[in-house]
């Protein structure tokens, strides 16, 4: 089963059209799973609801970049996101040895509890997600890790792992062609 985000309906368009009804409907659906993936990034609950507010606030500054046949502007929301908790790790230098952490705990980016369907929906893509992270190696997880929570580049991921940087891209590389083909065979994405 393939991981769907919950049904906008007409918000993106009342969103392009400035009516502010369409944020609130708009945080009534991502509000959660944005506060989720941004404290799994952050780990600080106050600095992780600042991120929240900055990025739907930023989704109503550009809210006229939205297309008008956007089918979904999830992504975009999370994008939006990760870059400010990004921005965050930077600029306050908090970055915390995220190594031990592992991506089997995306469970915890699920939609918000609309229905029942929309909760197996985000279990079902949490599976997914679970199964194809765990057929990773060990190498190859870290570096999948320390690339997207802590926004680290490959530069510095071999510093920190003392690795050649040709190593280190060997395994992004091979990490992300298994995560790809995991994940086509699951018929998750």
């Amino acid at each position: 089963m393939a991981f769907a985000f919950p049904d906008e309906g007409d918000i993106p368009g009342r969103l392009r059209r400035k009516d502010p009804d369409a944020l609130a409907d708009l945080y009534d659906l991502y509000g959660t799973v944005v506060y989720r993936v941004v404290l799994r990034m952050v780990n600080n609950q106050s600095a992780a609801e600042d991120i929240v507010q900055e990025t739907f606030g930023r989704i109503w500054e550009r809210s006229h970049q939205i297309r008008e046949d956007a089918a979904s502007i999830g992504p975009w929301i999370l994008t939006i996101a990760r870059n400010r908790a990004l921005d965050y790790l930077r600029l306050s230098d908090v970055r915390v040895a995220f190594a031990a952490k592992r991506l089997d705990d995306m469970e915890e980016l699920c939609i918000p509890d609309k229905d029942a369907e929309s909760q197996f929906l985000s279990d079902e893509f949490a599976r997914t997600i679970r199964t194809a992270c765990n057929r990773l190696n060990d190498k190859q997880r870290r570096v999948i890790e320390m690339a997207y929570y802590q926004g680290l580049s490959q530069t510095r991921i071999a510093e920190v792992l003392d690795q050649p940087l040709g190593t280190v891209k060997s395994w992004t590389r091979s990490a992300l062609q298994c995560l790809r083909q995991s994940l086509s065979v699951q018929g998750g994405f």
